[in-house]
């Protein structure tokens, strides 16, 4: 039982359920989505928030394995872990859910107006309502306080669904495990009233100004002054709202809000033509993979003003409503004029989460957050219960998706004699025989609120798709993602007898899937679909020539149409699956993965190159948790050497790799040959062997690393140490933040100050990192003398030998004068650098990498151990720089992804595949040597064959063949002719 609707509580639920376990998705709202459903965009690819998660919402009602109890609370838990009995309350909707269609009806007539709390109170809503346009499930529900029975929504509602006299219901319910998935709430910042929020209308809250910012917003994307509807040219964001305060109580770091600023001030400055924009930053904790190039592009290539090192002392309002700034650049106190402030507010946890805390007999953290430990990320003190998101502490989507994974594949583990056996199979109805008929496509165009249909004139594009050939329908939607137009594209596929289906909207990567299964449940084979992109490639690159936007968008939906009508359709092809995974990696994150899966009950063959297991770890001898990191590593190898399914490899590397989903056959140097059907790659990274500051010339400069070995083994004695930060990192030739590097110059200046504290640690920074709640130990350490310089990437430390003494020399901003120091040790905290190995592992695999060569997710945000390519997944350090317990949760969560396929027995793969014509074939081996997946091989008599589980469907053969003897299912020849000729076409 998963308590918590929002993506982590989603996340987790899917991944449970793909593996075989029933799950009740738990919810007191009465709808799922959390506060993802009310952000707009998603750093740092700008992603529409709602596009890439409504996918995962209705996959979610939709699956065969997961009950969602919404409007529902949790009243008492008995039991132990394996067999808990839970009781909870279902509020009464006063609307059947079994009956509502989600038409709308009900709240259109309805007469009473209240406060729309998704909205941020700046948009009223009616008493019966839906929580937001796009809300799984798209069930209306009366709100009892501001209902006054008059009934008119009953009288409206042709589908009989309104039921003044629905009552509460009490459920229970016997499950196995809990997870805590509770989410967070902002922090009220009222309680900071220097900052005038609640007396100055133009001082709002960040998620204020994200539902500004938002197509479902109350000014539908356009930012305007509360004050006088005014559009602002002059925006101040103020960050560390309830965050990193002693005033208020919340000293840790809610870790996403820096990265949350930059995305709204250049999402604003793209709405709005000539805004300037200023973020006042206590420190940039630009941490994640890509975050820092995106605060460089804000602010070299956009011109966002970013003022670091700066806490702003007070606000005032002007008699028109602008509001003055009194802030301090280096040692100047300036006053400055702006139109409009967003307050950046922390997080915090939910009001409820103490009362669900004391049912659950959960131990809470000072801060009130689920108390949990570094290499225990998500484990509860209560066995069986765990946690996951935010709920665990502050954190972005990709790491609250990876904690949720990572949960299920704990849960996979405690619960494996359970798999399976409560579960029930998908069930579609019989698919429609279109052989022998004419199409007749329907076409459905997205206005995804004005992502699309602020630049698209969308009732244009619907009426030109109507004149096209062999078009029956086309209408237009507000989301054509939402659960209630799925609904309405099956019935005006059985209304119209459509036997061909377009969609105009987003991008096929996040969404096509979606409309496939929509169609195969309307009984059409999910190959008879088509997607015109009009949103990436018309509504965003053409956002200034709305005119040009909407003729390119007329020209996709008719390139869409040409070629629906040629479509055919395809079988879907089943493999069988060896239930053994290959993990390429054997330190923390490779040992982890390894571990979860075996104990899940699969077979698994771990891979290290070196003669012993460990990775990093073994040079990691204190946590700032205090956590032993030592006697985790040997309990860990311990384990793993206990376990018959776990098959380890030292001294050994991955030589070939062959195959597909299910049914990989690996060479290793050992000689031995491994059958699997999975692959896990945890290759690791390295520190980063500087070449600056006398490293490798003097012996009293030394690395971080080497610092925590000498306090380990009490060889350190000496009287002032000096620690430079971001060496190698945050450069022109690393540009992003190593991440973990803050933590451990804290980690070792606190265990100096413990075993020696006469000595004089100085620690030299661009930006002080400690997210989450680290941020007490960075306090202290300053409480305890630590002494914190910050430096500028112009004017970085320089350090040189005079007269046998070590001279460190910085310039510091904020009494703007220069500093020397004279050290007996130079600590230098060198970056993470991704393993030289990837590019030879990604080319073996078939998966990319990024720019600076760690391995490329499926997708930034919520597919963040997935590759692209089906069956391969990533954790650890591989996948970017992380502290121990997100590797940790990283390692659970591709478990968990790689036990969705391990855990059955068979698998259907993609229908989309290359064919190979034997009477043109002629065996030349072309497609052989071009295939990059390897799925095309030569038969007894030397002509080619497609291995189908293994075809991605790229075309590179098809279009590589010099006889034309290989077809690309869904790709003919004459379907791109007919897009061709589409697409040359002017359009009238």
């Amino acid at each position: 039982m998963i308590l918590g609707g929002g993506i982590s509580g989603v996340q987790c639920a899917l991944d449970l359920a793909d593996s075989g376990f029933k799950v009740y998705l738990v919810e007191r709202k009465p709808s799922i989505g959390g506060v993802m459903a009310q952000i707009d965009k998603t750093f740092p690819t700008n992603d529409c928030a709602m596009c890439i998660m409504a996918p995962k919402l209705v996959a979610c009602a939709r699956h065969h394995n997961i009950e969602l109890l919404v409007n529902t609370e949790l009243l008492s838990v008995e039991g132990k872990a394996g067999n808990f009995k839970v009781k909870l309350k279902k509020r009464a909707l006063k609307v059947n859910e079994e009956k509502c269609n989600g038409c709308g009806t009900c709240a259109t007539e309805c007469p009473v107006e209240v406060i729309d709390e998704y909205n941020e109170g700046m948009r009223r809503r009616r008493a019966i309502y839906i929580p937001y346009p796009q809300a799984v499930p798209m069930k209306y529900v009366i709100d009892t306080k501001a209902c006054i029975g008059c009934g008119i929504c009953q009288n409206e509602c042709r589908a009989n669904a309104i039921e003044y006299d629905q009552t509460d219901k009490f459920l229970e319910i016997n499950v196995g495990a809990i997870v805590m998935a509770l989410g967070f709430e902002a922090f009220d910042p009222s309680v900071r009233p220097e900052y005038g929020y609640g007396r100055f209308k133009n001082v709002i809250s960040r998620i204020e100004f994200e539902r500004m910012l938002s197509a479902t917003g109350p000014y539908n994307g356009i930012p305007l002054r509360p004050s006088d509807g005014d559009v602002p040219t002059r925006i101040a964001f103020i960050q560390c709202v309830g965050s990193r305060d002693e005033k208020s109580g919340k000293t840790y770091c809610s870790s996403y809000c820096c990265m949350a600023a930059l995305k709204q001030a250049i999402i604003a400055k793209e709405h709005l033509d000539n805004l300037d924009v200023h973020i006042f930053f206590m420190d940039t904790r630009a941490f994640g993979k890509g975050f820092e190039d995106y605060l460089r592009r804000a602010e070299r290539e956009l011109g966002i003003h970013i003022h670091r090192n700066n806490r702003v002392a007070d606000i005032s309002e002007t008699q028109d409503g602008d509001l003055v700034l009194r802030y301090h650049e280096e040692a100047e106190i300036q006053d400055e004029r702006f139109n409009m402030v967003v307050l950046s507010v922390g997080a915090q946890p939910p009001a409820e989460s103490r009362k669900l805390a004391e049912i659950l007999g959960v131990e809470l953290n000072e801060f009130g957050f689920c108390q949990t430990d570094d290499f225990t990320p998500f484990e509860t003190n209560i066995p069986g219960v765990f946690v996951c998101g935010m709920f665990s502490g502050p954190k972005d989507i990709p790491d609250s998706i990876s904690q949720a994974s990572g949960v299920a594949g704990k849960i996979s583990a405690l619960l494996k004699e359970g798999r399976n056996t409560l579960v029930t199979l998908p069930e579609y109805p019989p698919e429609t025989d279109v052989s022998g008929q004419e199409p007749r496509i329907g076409v459905f165009v997205c206005h995804c609120g004005i992502n699309i249909g602020g630049v698209v004139d969308v009732p244009s594009v619907v009426e030109y798709a109507r004149k096209l050939p062999n078009v029956v329908y086309a209408t237009r939607n507000l989301y054509t993602c939402s659960q209630d137009t799925q609904e309405k594209i099956k019935e005006m596929i059985k209304e119209h007898k459509l036997n061909r289906i377009v969609v105009a909207s987003c991008t096929p990567r996040t969404h096509e899937s979606l409309f496939q299964n929509t169609i195969r449940d309307a009984g059409l084979n999910p190959y008879l679909f088509a997607m015109a992109n009009i949103r990436d490639q018309c509504s965003w690159v053409h956002m200034k020539e709305p005119e040009a936007a909407t003729e390119k968008a007329k020209n996709l939906v008719e390139m869409a149409v040409a070629k629906a009508r040629l479509l055919e359709p395809l079988g879907a092809p089943t493999v069988k699956i060896i239930q053994s995974a290959l993990v390429i990696g054997g330190g923390l994150s490779g040992m982890t993965v390894a571990k979860r899966i075996a104990e899940s009950g699969f077979e698994v063959h771990l891979v290290e190159k070196s003669d012993s297991l460990g990775g990093h770890l073994k040079r990691i001898y204190h946590t700032l948790t205090g956590v032993d990191p030592q006697f985790v590593l040997e309990e860990t190898k311990a384990s793993l050497m206990r376990n018959e399914k776990v098959h380890v490899h030292l001294n050994c590397v991955v030589e070939e790799v062959h195959g597909y989903i299910g049914n990989f056959e690996s060479r290793l140097s050992d000689g031995s040959t491994v059958e699997h059907g999975v692959i896990i790659v945890a290759t690791g990274a390295e520190e980063y062997k500087p070449k600056e500051y006398l490293y490798g010339e003097n012996d009293r400069v030394i690395l971080q690393t080497e610092l925590g070995e000498r306090l380990a083994n009490d060889r350190f004695d000496a009287r002032n140490v000096v620690i430079i930060q971001c060496v190698g990192s945050r450069n022109e030739e690393n540009p992003n933040c190593s991440r973990i590097c803050c933590f451990t110059a804290m980690a070792n200046a606190l265990e100096i100050k413990k075993k020696h504290p006469a000595t004089n640690v100085y620690v030299l920074y661009r930006d002080i990192r400690t997210y989450g709640f680290a941020e007490k130990y960075y306090n202290e350490a300053a409480k305890k003398g630590i002494i914190f310089v910050r430096w500028d990437e112009e004017r970085p430390p320089s350090v040189k030998e005079e007269n046998g003494e070590l001279v460190v020399r910085v310039h510091e901003g904020f009494i703007n004068e220069e500093i020397e120091l004279r050290p007996d040790l130079l600590v230098l905290n060198a970056g993470i650098r991704p393993n030289p190995d990837n590019r030879q592992i990604a080319k073996m695999l078939k998966v990319p990498l990024t720019s600076d060569g760690y391995f490329l997710e499926a997708h930034m945000k919520l597919r963040p151990v997935d590759f692209a390519t089906d069956g391969i997944f990533l954790c650890g350090l591989a996948h970017s720089p992380r502290r121990i317990g997100e590797s940790i949760a990283m390692a659970n969560a591709a478990a968990a992804r790689a036990m969705t396929i391990l855990s059955k027995t068979e698998i259907e793969v993609e229908g989309i595949v290359s064919v190979v014509d034997p009477q043109r074939c002629t065996g030349c081996n072309t497609c052989v040597e071009i295939c990059p997946f390897g799925a095309i091989q030569l038969n007894d008599q030397g002509i080619a064959e497609v291995i189908p589980a293994a075809c991605k469907g790229c075309g590179c053969c098809s279009a590589s063949c010099p006889e034309h003897a290989i077809t690309m299912k869904h790709y003919t020849d004459e379907q791109l002719l007919a897009e061709a000729l589409a697409a040359i076409k002017e359009v009238s």
